[in-house]
């Protein structure tokens, strides 16, 4: 029997990486957030290292201070990923997709156009928003979050209904019989409920893998709801193994509770690697990089967490034996206890901030082996069945990692040697699904 292999995402967002000095660093080239010629570079860098998928974030809304930072997410995920889908062969391509303000027919056309176009790459993360500034671009306000999740579930069963609106085999492209398609297997779906509704057909036809896999990155339990009956990928961040087993878990018996095959559902947890010859070099690398960012707010903050009053003077001292005596870590953190791990080995404020403690991801930055080891531990505790990478810089970081860590994880036996297959269901292992998944009729949220 085949051991179990990890699997990889790869966040291409903003064209320049996952901290927010990447743009300042030698190299990279300050236009990148707009060149899709860079962009498509990093994908093809991504699928040398048979990464199974790209995966871009997005909120609909202006999230940064430009005048300090880059735009987070990408000009626009759909946009981005077909020049990606132009650009390379095997790697999935999966854009997030507002549920909450977006209507499910844009939804349904755009995704199964991406799929169409990429030969049966495309998946649709479905996610509510949460973000005022979003509602207001669409000239509403957040919705109460059981409303929120009510309208999610009706928004997918409605997207996929009208995906599968064409039978597999209404295409038919009779050039002698003068008969592009046969109309009485391409029909209406007429679905909706309380919030959304569509009358349908969509003017797409199935893709390789039919449509596109459906992924899933809220949290509570509304969303493990959600994705319990829908999604084959889940985003997540836990920052301890522990976190990471416990939502893995909880992920797995709702999808039972569905009646779905709980290997069906892949978590993936973030993860923020910044590899060097060393671990001196790459904290130095990460210092750079916190050059762009108010270091003093965050010595404040790293504060808060430990139960420390912190002097940004100290930043290029360690803790002293008194702090480290009074420290305390903050229960509602889970990042705090590793904070103050850093801390004690008497590294500077300055270093113990380049460590990545109080980032959203857990981050290493160390040697490829360190990286590597780091990765294995946590799949082989089952904390997840792989990671979704934010790589400190494009430029460097994405060749750096396919072309020094990918190589210790197949080495290992834990990362595959080339992909199984053409299409994002077969890089997954998800099952076949075309439509509405049968087993689900009688038990999602119902819409008519």
């Amino acid at each position: 029997m085949t051991a179990p292999q990890m699997l990889l995402a790869i966040q291409i967002a903003n064209g320049y990486g996952a901290q927010p000095g990447a743009w300042r660093m030698p190299g990279v080239d300050p236009s990148s957030y707009t060149d899709m010629d860079t962009i498509v570079r990093y994908a093809q860098a991504a699928e040398r290292g048979k990464i199974q998928l790209v995966f871009l974030a997005d909120t609909p809304a202006l999230t940064a201070d430009l005048d300090r930072e880059t735009p987070q997410h990408a000009i626009d995920p759909l946009v981005v990923l077909t020049s990606m889908a132009r650009g390379t062969e095997r790697i999935g391509l999966v854009a997030t997709g507002s549920t909450t303000f977006n209507e499910p027919y844009t939804i349904a056309r755009q995704f199964k156009a991406l799929d169409v176009v990429s030969h049966g790459r495309a998946g649709w993360n479905a996610v509510t928003t949460s973000s005022p500034a979003a509602a207001a671009n669409f000239g509403s306000v957040v919705p109460p979050r059981a409303e929120k999740y009510e309208r999610a579930h009706e928004v997918v069963q409605v997207v996929q209904s009208l995906w599968g609106s064409w039978e597999r085999d209404a295409w038919v492209r009779d050039v002698a019989g003068k008969r592009f398609a046969d109309m009485s297997k391409i029909q209406p779906i007429n679905l909706g409920g309380r919030h959304v509704a569509s009358r349908g057909p969509l003017p797409i036809p199935p893709s390789e893998q039919g449509q596109p896999v459906v992924f899933q990155a809220g949290g509570g339990a509304n969303g493990l709801e959600l994705a319990a009956r829908y999604a084959s990928g889940v985003y997540a961040n836990p920052f301890t193994i522990e976190e990471g087993r416990a939502h893995r878990t909880a992920l797995r018996e709702a999808a039972e509770r569905v009646g779905r095959d709980p290997d069906e559902i892949k978590l993936f947890a973030g993860f923020m690697p910044t590899v060097a010859p060393t671990k001196r070099a790459a904290l130095d690398r990460r210092r750079r990089l916190d050059e762009s960012i108010d270091l003093h707010q965050r010595v404040s903050y790293l504060g808060a967490m430990l139960g420390l009053r912190l002097n940004p003077g100290q930043l290029d001292e360690p803790l002293t034996a008194r702090q480290l005596a009074d420290a305390r870590p903050s229960p509602a953190d889970p990042r705090s206890a590793y904070a103050l791990q850093v801390a004690g080995e008497g590294w500077s404020l300055r270093d113990v901030l380049a460590h990545g403690v109080i980032d959203y991801h857990p981050v290493v930055p160390g040697t490829a082996a360190e990286v590597a080891d780091h990765m294995q531990h946590w799949f082989e505790a089952g904390a997840c069945d792989g990671f979704s990478l934010a790589i400190d810089v494009y430029h460097d970081g994405i060749d750096t990692f396919v072309d020094q860590v990918i190589p210790l994880l197949q080495e290992r036996g834990v990362f595959h040697l080339d992909y199984a297959g053409t299409t994002l269901r077969e890089h997954l292992g998800a099952p076949a699904q075309y439509g509405l998944d049968p087993r689900l009729t009688e038990t999602a949220p119902a819409v008519s």
